[in-house]
């Protein structure tokens, strides 16, 4: 059965009337297994990344002042969530999920974290909800051990993912790969080793001819021996920090295309599920569940 990978520590309590849909992840793993898409013995428990593992990526000035809870007020309004022993926990126990998402991966051709896609984390700061790069330090600890010598980043979050890019630019086995809204946030852009804006507004079938004109290529090319992939639902028409215009079946579509691509050329992959701020969040979630829905439909194609 597909990989999953979720803790009860993904979800943790913030302040009434904050923008950020902590609740999400929980409900996530709640709709698989009411929906019938997932089993429990599907899920795995990660553990949570450890200091020397975010070292790997990320300065240890600001890695020990967010461990220890002695940020400045400016550094924790930047990063948009209110600090926490709760949050550490949180933040460090997500990042592992998707390290051990990578490993299951690497052994079962696809697997999935019902978290992660922090790829607004710089080396020494962190931002947009984002405080430690879950993507990065996963490339960076899987080339560091050898089990991998490229690793390709799929981000197709609705922003572009500017702290990856930031973080992997002179990095030759790590090639980052950036569809996103043109004209969104971050307002300063990074340059990733290939960035393609879309417009405010573009439709489903516009959107998959972009993806598909791309990411075979870059497959060919680059031949990376693992893909991590953001599969963020943000680009959705109805998300509130979005700008783009897809729907579900848009969504669905493209995670199929994504997982589906890289089967083929017997690629694995590790999926992660992004951004996604639409309401109510019983919609949101049923969107983040699409991933999942198109992996389990890929993996059963890999076992035959």
């Amino acid at each position: 059965m597909l990989p999953l990978v979720y803790s009860a520590d993904y979800v943790i309590p913030l302040p009434d009337g904050h923008r950020f849909p902590m609740s999400k992840f929980r409900q996530l793993r709640d709709y698989l297994l009411t929906q019938g898409l997932a089993q429990p013995e599907q899920f795995y428990a990660p553990t949570m990344a450890t200091a020397a593992m975010l070292t790997t990526v990320h300065e240890r000035t600001h890695v020990e002042a967010f461990l220890n809870g002695t940020q400045s007020t400016q550094q924790l309004r930047r990063i948009g969530l209110p600090w926490s022993p709760a949050l550490v926990k949180r933040t460090c126990t997500a990042l592992g999920g998707t390290l051990l998402t990578a490993r299951l991966a690497l052994q079962h051709g696809l697997a999935c974290n019902l978290a992660g896609g922090t790829h607004h984390a710089f080396p020494d700061f962190g931002a947009g909800f984002c405080i430690f790069n879950d993507l990065a330090v996963t490339a960076r600890v899987l080339c560091q051990e050898k089990l991998v010598q490229r690793i390709l980043i799929v981000d197709l979050d609705v922003h572009q993912g500017d702290g990856t890019a930031f973080i992997f630019r002179n990095d030759p086995q790590v090639f980052t790969f950036s569809m996103h809204c043109g004209d969104n946030f971050p307002l300063r852009k990074e340059t990733s080793d290939l960035d393609v804006p879309l417009p405010v507004g573009m439709t489903d079938r516009e959107y998959l001819q972009v993806l598909n004109t791309h990411l075979p290529r870059l497959l060919r090319t680059f031949q990376p021996d693992l893909v991590l992939y953001d599969a963020g639902v943000d680009p959705h028409a109805d998300d509130r920090l979005g700008k783009l215009s897809l729907t579900d079946w848009g969504l669905y579509e493209r995670d199929l295309d994504v997982l589906s691509t890289c089967a083929a050329q017997g690629i694995p992959v590790a999926a992660v599920i992004g951004g996604g701020y639409g309401e109510p969040v019983t919609d949101l979630v049923a969107r983040h569940a699409l991933v999942q829905r198109a992996a389990s439909e890929v993996y059963g194609r890999l076992q035959r």
